[in-house]
């Protein structure tokens, strides 16, 4: 199951949020969200775990809790939706003479 967790700390690492998830049941991966340019965390991330009771368990248990300082929001993932591509750029709108 994929669960999302908001409002973190920009010092909450994957590791932090493995440790507190840990403690729920197995944690397959954690993905932190970061800025594409700057490289700082976005303030969310994404918690896999392979067990929907074990979960549903830690969502429960961590939603609306304290973190570094900070109330996060646990709750389960849902879907990307689909973005609009962006066009590739061109000429900038500037004729040939």
């Amino acid at each position: 199951m994929n669960i999302y967790v908001g409002n973190l700390s920009f010092e909450c690492s994957e590791a932090d949020l493995r440790n507190a998830f840990s403690a729920h049941g197995e944690v397959d991966s954690v993905r932190m969200i970061t800025d594409r340019n700057t490289g700082r965390s976005k303030g969310f991330a994404f918690v896999e775990m392979p067990n929907a009771a074990e979960a549903r368990a830690a969502m429960a248990a961590l939603d609306g809790t304290t973190m570094m300082d900070r109330t996060i929001k646990v709750n389960e993932a849902r879907p990307r939706e689909e973005r609009p591509q962006r066009g590739g750029g061109g000429g900038g709108g500037r004729g040939r003479w």
